[in-house]
């Protein structure tokens, strides 16, 4: 009794996940500084309190409740009112000025933690609605491309050279994400091209997945710019870039300098994990992506922490500085890399 008392308390953390949508939600209806909120929390409080917080490295079992169903739901929910309010903010003139870049930056980091992070999770159930509601989070960051190339390629591919998702030994974030995104485009599209012509349909109807995604942000662009002029259409397009920029984050800390051969079967030393609090309850374990690829089909809360996998020297919210300087990152982790003698490029 009190196991599974303990079990049901680890997945109410995971509603922590909610707590930036609160804050963008507070922002955009209200305006002024109160717009920066979730940015500040994001990228200062939260990377801040990671450097001080422990580690959780339980393993858990699956508690019997429907907490993690529940929050999947109240996630897709949460992610439409935050659009929804950066939308009526700026019709309104409740956000004015330079502070729609800071309500755009703000609601695009949410976008980036709980959009991309559930889609990424509801993408791999098999059940028809998730996957559904999965690609309409999706659509709200304007990423036709992500729901193919994950399952189809980055979780074949992982860790060689087809995979353009797989960060290599010594490449900076600036050189990855570039790389990173444009092969995933290409990729994606010819993926789709070959389905299409399997199908007999045509390679460019809308039967193309990537082609009806691309048509659809376009019609969203021309009402948001008919309804409230190029600031609407600016923000909306502003927020999908920085939420997209965030997942190309997770990516490059995910894989970087990890990789196998062609022939050689995906293990736990193929990705970095973290247990940091953090990490661990705001973005629903997606740090613990080492499991996540020894077994795809794994719902979230049941994702565990190996011993063999490689450890990040910090968070995923403590992380992003690093980065952004690469002579801080490579000095961090290549040598990790190094000493733990994994297979590098």
């Amino acid at each position: 009794m009190v196991k599974s008392l303990n079990r049901s308390f680890r997945n109410w953390k995971y509603f922590l996940n909610l707590l930036p949508v609160v804050l963008v939600i507070t922002g955009n209806l209200n305006g002024g500084w109160l717009s920066l909120l979730n940015f500040l929390f994001s990228f200062v409080l939260l990377g801040l309190l990671e450097l001080v917080l422990p580690e959780d490295r339980t393993n858990d079992d699956s508690a019997d409740d429907k907490l993690p169903e529940i929050l999947m739901a109240l996630s897709v929910i949460a992610q439409l009112l935050s659009v929804s309010s950066l939308i009526y903010g700026i019709h309104s003139e409740i956000i004015k000025g330079y502070w729609i870049l800071a309500a755009a930056l703000s609601t695009g980091a949410s976008s980036g933690t709980l959009a991309i992070v559930v889609a990424h999770e509801l993408i791999h159930r098999k059940n028809k609605f998730w996957n559904l509601m999965g690609r309409l989070l999706l659509f709200t960051v304007f990423n036709p491309y992500f729901f193919i190339h994950h399952l189809k390629i980055h979780h074949k591919y992982v860790g060689t050279d087809a995979d353009p998702v797989t960060a290599r030994y010594g490449e900076s974030y600036y050189h990855f994400f570039i790389r990173s995104i444009s092969g995933q485009i290409k990729q994606s599209f010819n993926l789709e091209k070959e389905r299409c012509k399997k199908k007999e349909h045509s390679a460019y109807g809308f039967h193309n997945y990537i082609l009806a995604c691309a048509t659809g942000y376009l019609i969203v662009i021309i009402l948001a710019t008919v309804l409230s002029g190029w600031e609407l259409c600016l923000a909306l397009l502003l927020q999908a870039l920085f939420a997209n920029l965030l997942l190309e984050y997770t990516n490059y800390i995910e894989h970087y300098g990890l990789s196998r051969q062609n022939n050689e079967r995906v293990s736990e030393r193929h990705s970095w994990q973290s247990d940091k609090v953090i990490s661990r309850f705001l973005l629903i374990d997606l740090s613990r992506h080492s499991d996540h690829h020894f077994h795809a089909a794994k719902p979230f809360h049941q994702l565990e922490s190996y011993e063999g996998s490689p450890v990040l020297p910090g968070g995923y919210a403590s992380m992003l500085i690093p980065v952004l300087i690469p002579a801080v990152w490579f000095k961090l982790v290549n040598k990790k890399i190094n000493d733990l003698n994994l297979s590098s490029k």
